[in-house]
């Protein structure tokens, strides 16, 4: 019998959902067969439902009021809209089971798990780590537990990719004290990275079995040094803060500066992590926007939107230094995400600024968006590959429920 697997990626105030069709010969590496995707926005407030066919027809744009805004219950609306609508939508065929995008599993969680009442609770105690998105990730579970209790859910995390990463990349520079409670450098954007590691095994045995940095940078940004598939180190370490430049986060900082705003500015955690958050990188620098495609518009006659781009380059090469210097080498680099797929002019500039490191840039294959955006003597292969999470979490599913 066909059956489908809904894949979700939440956060605090929007869900992300794929529904694939699962035939009866299908397993967990065969191609999927998405059947429509979609977002609901504004949880809370004034939720949006929006849903595509997988030629991207719009099926369904509604929006309805939100009678739990601002509690602990805001996703439970939302989740049994898309549940009634899934369930419509599939007529005979059946769902076999729910996967979640959780964005921390901690150091146990390293491969996905069926989601329990005792799971729930241990994903639960993970909050402090991930305080602003944790919560979010886990609302949907919760939220269909108590709607569908018989429906098989997943718990797929974004830090298990990275666990092959050696204990020298994962160790902090902190009293031995803290590592026992768990603080250590754990990595993030692993359902992407763990996406584009199948594709290239597929598609370039070669880069797949050599030494690659991925590049996924859309809003929230890293860099993952993969060695024959595997990552051994990233740019986000204990928190999705670390390494690159992003669209409202800061990136690598100096601690001195978080004492710096304690003592001098009177700020308290949360105003800090306002700033960190919500009020730095693109947004911060430019002091107008963080959408890319509004910051080239005016970087022309705006010299702080030009000083923004400029310190996103530098802080990318900067950093992606650092993911060579780990892998001791480099055969290959791979644009995903957002900007990663879609803007040939911060592509360009990146690799202009990488030549020390062999790149060579073909610039018409860049501005096509071809997915080989590098000359033929090149001695890294620049790629581009458009990322799919959801893919990745109906892999885990059917792994999990096989």
């Amino acid at each position: 019998m066909t059956k489908a697997v809904l894949a979700l990626n939440a956060g605090s105030s929007s869900l992300k959902f794929a529904l694939f069709r699962i035939d009866p010969t299908d397993t967990p590496t065969s191609p999927s067969h998405r059947i429509a995707s979609g977002e609901v926005e504004g949880i809370g407030t004034h939720p949006h439902f929006r849903v595509r066919d997988a030629d991207g027809k719009v099926l369904l744009d509604e929006s309805w009021d939100a009678h739990e805004a601002g509690t602990p219950d805001a996703h439970h609306g939302p989740m049994a809209t898309l549940m009634e609508w899934v369930g419509e939508h599939l007529g005979h065929v059946e769902l076999m089971g729910v996967g979640h995008r959780v964005v921390h599993g901690g150091p146990d969680f390293i491969r996905p798990v069926r989601i329990t009442p005792d799971v729930l609770a241990a994903l639960t105690a993970l909050t402090p780590f991930a305080p602003l998105h944790q919560p979010g990730s886990l609302a949907p579970a919760r939220a269909l537990m108590a709607q569908r209790p018989d429906l098989p859910q997943v718990a797929c995390f974004d830090t298990a990719f990275h666990h092959t990463m050696p204990p020298v990349a994962q160790a902090q520079a902190l009293p031995r004290s803290y590592a026992a409670k768990g603080v250590r450098r754990y990595g993030f954007h692993g359902l992407s990275y763990e996406y584009i590691a199948n594709c290239l095994r597929a598609r370039a045995p070669h880069l797949a079995g050599g030494r690659c940095i991925v590049a996924h940078v859309g809003s929230g940004a890293s860099l993952c040094a993969m060695h024959e598939g595997h990552s051994i180190d990233t740019t986000m370490g204990f928190s999705v803060l670390d390494g690159l430049m992003m669209g409202t986060r800061c990136g690598h900082l100096d601690p001195g500066v978080i004492l710096y705003m304690l003592r001098e500015e009177g700020l308290d955690a949360a105003a800090i992590e306002k700033v960190l958050y919500h009020d730095s990188g693109l947004l911060g620098v430019s002091g107008v926007s963080n959408d890319m495609r509004d910051l080239h518009a005016r970087a022309a006659h705006d010299p702080a939107v030009s000083a923004a781009l400029e310190l996103f380059v530098y802080r990318f090469v900067q950093e992606a230094g650092m993911m060579a210097a780990s892998l001791q080498g480099l055969d290959g680099l791979v644009f995903t995400a957002g900007i990663g797929e879609n803007d040939a002019i911060v592509r360009a500039a990146i690799c202009a600024r990488l030549q020390w490191l062999g790149v060579r840039l073909d610039a018409a294959a860049n501005i096509a968006n071809s997915e080989i955006i590098s000359t033929s003597d090149s001695k890294v292969e620049v790629r581009v590959i458009p990322t799919d999470e959801e893919t990745t979490i109906r892999r885990h599913v059917m792994m999990c429920l096989a």
